[in-house]
């Protein structure tokens, strides 16, 4: 599987695209002003306790303060929490963000810290090894485990990356001293801190990805900034000399995301729906904690029957599927409604199709299979603020609901307030109206004015204002 990786970088952001086999699969971008906390480990201050919740609010310097859910602990600490209270307000503590703040929600902290490196990630407060699922050779992982047993700090546990497959002991070993020493530099600096206090912040974006995603299988990585192209470039000299010549400084004058056909694929994330190859299309509809996913025959009529056309479209959807949610960095609980689908195998077929495509997905992902109502249900863990809430902020029109009021309603409602105002009290002179064209063409068309003045003994004077809220309307009176 052919890998490209895109980096964009201005001094306001740094954004990068993933191409696997020439199809653009992932997208993350990071701004400099808000920057990226998960995985930035903070020395705080407890402000609060909720022992029925077995939870605290730790304070780390910032906006928000980050919830710490005592059963994310380690057993012994949380043992420990929950039987003496040795989480009191007041108390420092220090923390690892596991979750961007995102919405009206703060960050999410663990005790369970973890430094990651380029082939393990240091786990200074556990002891065991663990390896990562990615690599299925059998006798590999055990070779690793064993160099990683060798040479690992005593009572440390390391967790073994997919990057270490095929590497020497010397290059584990090597990985390991880096972050045992980094590791040892944090507590020193901890130790004379006062709370709260960032003790380690997580490597920028650019460093990132040659960390979590620079491997053997990117056949290329294009940067569009020289001070970064030299940092990639020395970094891979010591880490991973083979790759340092698949690094390529861009140097086109045409911005590099216009240059790969990038920008329309970052506008097409903001859409409801997406059109398959085949004619048909799904619809992704979001809240916070849920996505729903509709599939819909669209213009494919198929060739054959009724039942393939159906299995093809569904075929078809669930690899787009798969796509959008690695792209737009879906998270939470997922729930795809296919086209119904009369043959078992052919829902087994759907089910196998979304889970060998999710066996490329670097995040944590769980296809639970139909459930009783004809559903597919999936799991996808959330680390960090989406693509879609870096671009979008919430409609001030519609405030999130994905709609306004018609304007056939708001007329409805002027003449309510209407009956309402001139009820109270009788006003001689003329009543303005301001509203948004649209509902002003409405009034003009349906003819009510001379109907509305009669009934209300008034004159009224329709003001359109293009700058008006849909929604809303004003009532102003113009004296004799």
């Amino acid at each position: 599987m052919a890998k490209k990786i895109i980096v964009n970088i201005t001094p306001e952001e740094t954004r990068m695209a993933v191409f696997e086999n020439e199809e653009f699969i992932e997208v993350s971008i990071e701004r400099t002003r808000s920057g990226h906390n998960v995985g930035n480990i903070y020395k705080g201050k407890t402000k609060n306790v909720l022992p029925g919740m077995q939870a605290a609010f730790i304070d780390i310097g910032r906006e928000k303060n980050a919830f710490l859910y005592i059963g994310d602990t380690l057993p012994q600490v949380a043992a420990q929490a929950i039987a003496d209270s040795a989480l009191t307000v007041g108390k420092d503590v220090m923390i690892q963000i596991v979750k961007d703040a995102i919405g009206t929600k703060g960050p999410r902290a663990t005790t369970h810290l973890t430094l990651p490196g380029r082939y393990v990630v240091l786990m200074p407060t556990v002891d065991y090894i663990a390896t990562s699922r990615r690599i299925a050779n059998e006798e590999e992982r055990v070779r690793l485990k064993q160099i990683v047993e060798k040479v690992r700090p005593e009572g440390m546990g390391v967790i073994v990356r997919t990057m270490s497959e095929g590497k020497s002991e010397e290059d584990l070993q090597k990985d390991i001293e880096y972050l045992y020493n980094l590791w040892k530099a944090l507590i020193a600096r901890g130790k004379r801190a006062t709370a709260p206090i960032l003790l380690y912040r997580d490597v920028d974006l650019v460093i990132r990805i040659v960390r979590d995603y620079l491997s053997d299988d990117v056949e290329e990585f294009v940067l569009d900034h020289q001070e970064a192209y030299g940092r990639v470039c020395d970094l891979l000299k010591y880490a991973s000399p083979e790759l340092v010549s698949r690094v390529r400084l861009y140097q086109g004058k045409e911005d590099i995301f216009t240059h790969y056909g990038l920008d329309e694929e970052l506008n097409k994330l903001g859409q409801r729906s997406v059109w398959l190859k085949c004619g048909g299309y799904i619809v992704i509809d979001k809240t916070e904690a849920l996505t729903v996913i509709d599939v819909n025959t669209g213009k494919f009529v198929g060739s054959i029957n009724l039942s393939d056309t159906v299995f093809q479209t569904n075929l078809e959807a669930a690899s787009e599927i798969v796509r959008q949610i690695r792209l737009r960095d879906i998270g939470g609980i997922i729930i795809v409604d296919f086209i119904d689908m009369d043959k078992e195998e052919q829902k087994q077929a759907v089910v196998a199709a979304l889970e060998e495509k999710f066996k490329r997905d670097r995040t944590k992902t769980n296809v639970l299979g139909f459930t009783g109502l004809g559903l597919v249900e999936i799991t996808r863990k959330k680390a960090r603020q989406n693509v879609e809430g870096v671009l979008y902020s919430e409609c001030p029109c519609c405030e999130g609901r994905g709609r306004v009021q018609s304007p056939e309603t708001v007329v409805i409602n002027i003449w309510r307030k209407m009956r309402h105002v001139m009820s109270q009290s009788r006003r001689q002179g003329r009543i303005v109206i301001q509203v948004h064209p649209l509902v002003a063409e409405i009034i003009k068309s349906q003819g009510e004015l001379p109907r509305m003045e009669q009934e209300l003994a008034c004159s009224l004077r329709i003001e359109s204002l293009a700058e008006m809220h849909p929604e809303m309307f004003s009532l102003l009176h113009e004296g004799e």
